[in-house]
């Protein structure tokens, strides 16, 4: 057995996605019987908690960004910088008292930035190495590597070469010189489960991220759903309700499922209508699911994944503001979905380096 080790896995709480993809994590760890604990906050502390009821769990305070309603993102991200800033620094000086006090072997985080410490191993997880933006992407690529460089090393969850799923997020500029890639991050593997064909879903959309947009996308599907007539279940990403409603016959809604019960759930339906979240995106690539990718407006990376995945002919996407259901069911049709099951296994191997260098 391997000498047990204390370790911190902390995801950022814009959406769920960076708490998601900690998941597989988590589960190796504790299979190798190594002490975990998580820092959060908002909707990914309670999701992890649903996941791990018997691991300790530390409320950590998020940056608490707002989306914007409108199109004005861009702005109101830049206008956020120094909340963000602020940000970082509190959670740096929390993790230094979190370490002394729990006694901290190494601290893996999901894109906070400010969870490095020079006496302990850090990790730090992205997929944005390169960070898109309509203007002063060169700074902000210096400025992210100044961040990540602070860390012992970096984990880029996509595959190397060619065949990949960030584009120019992780591949357009050289890599930080701690970075490694780990392969995909899903909660989700990549061995089906036994469905009852009498139980499947002929739409499954999966609704997540910041307010006040998640509440916004709801309510546009919810006014084109009832035309349709198709078997639906809406799961709106609220881990902090239990509230399950049958709309009609045709639809229904849940608030959350754990990621067991989520990949059943994809696994039986025939259509995913999604955000093109980095996260969902892997997990659909895990699951080999054909998707409808609608970006939340204004984020940049969301919106150029799903051109890019549009341009492989692989996923339809709309935009919230011109989404059109009954359009989006035919146009679907022309995209092979992912039909290559992408495995995830890499951050095993790189698991296990980092726990025998703690031996050492």
């Amino acid at each position: 057995m391997q000498q047990q080790q204390r370790i911190l896995i902390a995801p950022l709480d814009w959406g769920l996605g960076h708490a998601t993809r900690c998941i597989p994590i988590i589960r190796y760890l504790l299979e190798k019987q190594q002490q975990v604990i998580v820092a959060a906050d908002g909707r990914p502390l309670a999701l992890l908690r649903k996941e791990f009821p018997d691991i300790e769990h530390i409320q950590l305070k998020g940056y608490s960004i707002n989306y914007a309603r409108g199109s004005l993102m861009i702005l109101k991200m830049l206008f956020s910088i120094p909340k963000i800033l602020k940000g970082i620094y509190r959670e740096h000086q929390a993790l230094n008292h979190i370490i002394k006090t729990r006694k901290i072997d190494v601290v893996i985080s999901d894109n906070r930035f400010g969870l490095w410490n020079k006496n302990v191993r850090c990790i730090f997880i992205t997929h944005q190495t390169m960070i898109k933006s309509p203007f002063g992407v060169n700074l902000l690529h210096l400025i992210n590597l100044n961040f990540i460089h602070k860390y012992t090393e970096c984990w880029i969850p996509d595959e190397e070469g060619e065949i990949n799923l960030s584009g120019d997020l992780s591949h357009k500029f050289p890599l930080p010189r701690n970075a490694f890639f780990v392969g995909l991050l899903s909660r989700f593997n990549s061995n089906p489960n036994d469905n009852n064909p009498n139980d499947n879903y002929s739409i499954l959309i999966i609704l997540s991220g910041p307010e006040p947009q998640r509440t916004i996308f709801e309510n546009i599907l919810l006014k084109q759903l009832d035309e349709n007539g198709l078997k639906t279940l809406i799961v709106r990403g609220m881990t902090d309700q239990i509230e399950n409603t049958e709309i009609n016959k045709n639809i229904t809604m849940i608030t959350h499922l754990c990621a067991e019960e989520m990949q059943k759930t994809i696994e039986k339906s025939e259509l995913i209508i999604a955000r093109s979240g980095y996260s969902t995106i892997m997990d659909m690539a895990t699951l080999g699911k054909k998707v409808v990718f609608v970006p939340t407006p204004g984020q940049t990376e969301q919106e150029y994944l799903a051109r890019l995945l549009e341009q492989k002919k692989i996923a339809y996407f709309q935009s919230q503001s011109k989404f059109n259901l009954k359009e989006a069911l035919i146009e679907s049709k022309k995209y092979s979905g992912f039909i290559e099951k992408m495995n995830n296994n890499k951050i095993e191997q790189r698991l296990e380096i980092l726990l025998n260098t703690m031996k050492e």
